[in-house]
């Protein structure tokens, strides 16, 4: 059988000032119709690019030196060299949507908020085949049936905004699927997603490639969903391929240094105490005079330093009908009571939606909520966060900052580092301007950066090191709390580790108490002291992080770590399970978990610091 596509010796030039700089070295792969083919490596390892090339559709500077992509759409076609193919040409414009489609990686970026679902979708049918509107757009709502839309017809009319962001991608998948084609290139189509969501994706995108008979290019550096669909694996690095091979032999007895390197740097809930993960390349960081380590590093104590007591936020949805329209009430955070110990790290896990990063503005008071109080104890001293007048609240901002999820969209474009750095000292006044270049210099050389890249600017940097940039930004006003939201998400596994290790070093060394927002269960078990576990707005289990993983008590608890890819083929999994599992709402649990009027639920003690959410008459040994 003739592979459905043979990438042979593929080299891609990208044009700089001075030059040209080669982004993909002679790569060679083949994909067999109906297989799926993983490309696995860093962020700037080419494999975007290489997909890119095989779409035709590489930015303007960028140019195929040489090489060829052998396309056999079809067992008795004729055999296409895409790289011979104008990009503009009507030939590769047949291909592109018709032949071979790609999911993108950022819905919300790909979909157009300006055109309802329904058009987007049906615009990619009407340019490859000859339907009428009504016929299209009956096809259309087919489609969005077959990726999952609870309510196909409805979301013909929905605007992107109004999707959540697993909704958004099922739109992308059935965008690029409408023509049915024999390659689909999904370029990270999971990445900003949480682990129900990507095994819902996952299986989605495993059953329409047994139903359409359709090959798959995945592209990504999650090693845990490689581990779980893909039948070969090509490992890049530096625009070069590193190894190749069926997953069993890339699994079982990697040969490549770099190869080996990336399974250590992956976190994983077998790890043990005190162990630590490896990254790629190791960075170095510097405690100058201004940030000397505690007497005594990284103790949790017992007392408290932030309690979050009874916060209830709601908002107010309109339902419009065709001559009516009415208004709901929606809980985004249902009377949390959450409290963070003196130099603790606190997880806060959950899915989409759940409520962590509400939470984590109220606490910021970047919002306001409904009712509730936020306390924050300098000392033995309460602050009443909620209370505080605009001349107090200015003051307390030194003592809690936040680390944001997207590094790329968190620091001004038009700033150098130095600038963006120095804002925080220049609001808050602290120091001359000698002063704050010594502790400028010295924030980079903590955060593991040279000081001699203060006047770049963000985009002359990589994933990870903006993210660094922004954790210095953070550590500037010297806070004790530190909120991460979702710090990790956006970067590959070898920066990540090298993120993560950042982060515990510098919260053992000056003492910092952290609440860590994320969706990774296994990012959290290793930054983590204790765990909370969000759903619909309310906290459903709270436990020691050994506990819980060892333990978990709660439905939505079991669910989250039954949805966690391993990076293991003896830990495959169970797709179908998790696709009918509707663990997020409460109305699927289990008694005494599913609590109903007029029995309120509570938080029950189980013992040794573990509570879980069940009906407030329930007893631990109900429970266990």
């Amino acid at each position: 059988m003739k592979p459905l596509l043979d990438v042979k010796d593929l080299r891609v030039d990208f044009k700089v000032h001075g030059g040209s700089i080669e982004a993909v070295r002679g790569v060679s792969f083949d994909v067999m119709p109906g297989s799926t083919v993983a490309i696995v490596g860093e962020s700037g390892s080419g494999k975007s690019v290489t997909a890119q090339s095989i779409m035709g559709i590489l930015p303007k500077i960028a140019s195929i030196r040489s090489g060829q992509l052998l396309l056999t759409p079809a067992e008795d076609a004729d055999t296409i060299d895409i790289a011979k193919l104008d990009p503009t040409s009507e030939g590769m414009r047949a291909i592109r949507g018709g032949a071979i489609s790609m999911i993108f990686q950022e819905p919300m970026v790909s979909l157009s908020p300006l055109h309802t679902i329904g058009d987007q979708i049906s615009e990619a049918l009407f340019l490859h085949r000859d339907a009428s509107i009504k016929e299209g757009m009956r096809l259309t709502e087919e489609m969005l049936k077959l990726v999952g839309f609870p309510n196909p017809a409805r979301a013909l009319q929905t605007y992107p905004f109004e999707l959540s962001g697993g909704l958004r991608q099922r739109a992308m998948i059935a965008l690029a699927l409408i023509c049915r084609p024999s390659l689909l290139i999904a370029d990270e189509p999971t990445t900003a997603l949480d682990v129900t969501i990507q095994a819902q994706i996952l299986h989605i995108v495993r059953e329409l490639q047994k139903e359409l008979g359709m090959a798959v290019l995945l592209i990504t550096h999650d090693l845990g969903v490689v581990a779980n669909v893909a039948e070969e694996v090509v490992v890049m690095y530096h625009g070069e391929v590193m190894e190749r091979g069926s997953i069993g032999d890339i699994f079982t007895s990697p040969q490549h240094p770099y190869l080996k390197a990336l399974f250590k740097a992956v976190p994983h809930f077998d790890m043990k105490k005190g162990e630590r993960l490896i990254p790629v390349r190791e960075i170095e960081h510097q405690l100058g005079p201004h940030f000397q380590p505690e007497a005594n590093p990284k103790q949790v104590s017992e007392k408290r330093h932030l309690e979050i007591t009874n916060i209830v936020k709601s908002y107010a949805v309109r339902n419009e009908g065709w001559f009516t329209s009415s208004a709901s009430e929606v809980r985004a955070v249902d009377n949390v009571n959450l409290t963070i110990l003196k130099g603790e790290s606190m997880g806060l896990v959950g899915e989409s939606g759940c409520g962590k990063t509400t939470l984590s503005k109220i606490i910021m008071r970047a919002l306001t909520p409904d009712s509730g109080s936020v306390r924050f104890y300098d000392g033995d001293t309460p602050i009443d966060v909620l209370g505080l007048n605009n001349t107090e609240m200015f003051d307390f901002r030194k003592k809690m900052q936040i680390i944001f999820q997207d590094p790329f969209s968190s620091l001004n474009p038009r700033m150098t580092v130095f600038d963006i750095i120095r804002e925080p000292l220049i609001i808050h006044g602290v120091g001359d301007d000698d002063y704050q270049i010594e502790l400028i210099k010295e924030l980079m050389k903590l955060v593991g950066l040279d000081p001699r890249f203060l006047s770049r600017y963000p985009h002359s940097f990589s994933g990870g090191q903006r993210q660094r940039i922004g954790i210095a930004r953070a550590l500037a006003l010297r806070p004790d709390v530190i909120i991460c939201d979702e710090p990790v998400s956006a970067l590959d596994v070898s920066i990540q580790a090298q993120i993560l290790n950042l982060l515990k070093d510098l919260q053992r060394e000056l003492n910092l108490t952290y609440l860590f927002v994320s969706h990774n269960l296994a990012v959290v078990d290793y930054i983590a002291d204790r765990i909370s576990v969000m759903c619909n707005g309310k906290l459903v289990e709270v436990a020691p992080r050994e506990m819980l993983f060892a333990n978990p008590v709660h439905p939505y608890t079991k669910a989250l770590l039954q949805a966690v890819p391993f990076a293991e083929l003896s830990r495959k999994l169970d797709f179908n399970s998790i696709y009918k599992n509707k663990a997020s709402d409460p109305n699927s649990w289990n008694e005494p978990f599913s609590s109903k009027e007029p029995v309120k639920s509570a938080l029950i003690d189980l013992g040794d610091n573990h509570f879980v959410r069940a009906r407030a008459d329930a007893s631990a040994g109900d429970l266990l």
